[in-house]
């Protein structure tokens, strides 16, 4: 009973300290996620809402405008998936993962978030640890940074004057982020290179309104085909 109470609080230990980074991130982002929310006249149910059964990032972002525009349910749901597609690639990648996770295995896919990804992909478990309830918990710590932002945001948003122009960047300043991390840990720089050129393509081609799926479907493409050489970098690291 003792190893097994020593190796849980060793996990819980260690998955707060890994999940510190996004922290930094996710409190300031929700912050500014329930100030918009709040400016458009969203009080702060349904940014708790939100935030606890979206926890979608930058698809809240985009929510805000869809909600205060009125817009229809087909529109929210093609959004949707124009928005957050690149999750079904990432939830492709995570089978061998999250193959063992038991009753967790549902949280773990819904808060599989851009940044949680980044932590979590590569399978690796810090010594001492359990493995599946250290995943669960990074899940769920990051998780609750968003919501505490999301929250503080909303109420900060009732009582100080805030101008909410240029917020909606901070979406786009964590993914440079956790592609700086990723650039930075990785020895074998393929998928970035290949990440960057074929949204770039795709930018070119179909045009910033469109680009977002063709862009999810090269890169997978272009990976599968190089999964052989991916596979023999990583094993030469």
């Amino acid at each position: 009973m003792r190893n097994r109470a020593d190796m849980r609080r060793t996990t819980i230990r260690k998955a707060f300290v890994r999940s510190i980074p996004v922290m930094a991130g996710y409190i300031v982002l929700g912050i500014g996620f329930g100030v918009l929310m709040h400016a458009a006249g969203y009080g702060l149910l349904w940014t708790l809402a939100m935030s606890l059964l979206i926890y979608a990032g930058s698809m809240q972002y985009v929510g805000v405008g869809l909600l205060s525009g009125g817009a229809s349910v087909v529109t929210a749901i093609l959004t949707t998936v124009m928005v957050n597609a690149r999750h079904l690639f990432y939830s492709i990648s995570m089978i061998r993962v999250y193959r063992d996770s038991g009753r967790l295995k549902p949280y773990l896919i819904f808060a599989l978030t851009d940044e949680t990804y980044s932590l979590l992909c590569d399978g690796d478990v810090p010594e001492g640890a359990d493995a599946e309830f250290y995943r669960f918990l990074v899940s769920a710590f990051d998780h609750s940074y968003w919501v505490i932002g999301s929250v503080l945001g909303s109420l900060l948003g009732a009582v100080l004057p805030f101008s909410t122009e240029g917020i909606e960047f901070s979406m786009t300043a964590l993914f440079l982020t956790s592609f700086v991390e990723q650039w930075i840990k990785k020895g074998n720089r393929i998928p970035a290179l290949t990440g960057l050129g074929a949204t770039l393509l795709s930018l070119a081609v179909f045009g910033p309104e469109r680009f977002l799926i063709p862009a999810m479907l090269l890169i997978t493409l272009v990976l599968s085909l190089l999964r052989g050489r991916l596979g023999r970098g990583e094993a030469e690291a």
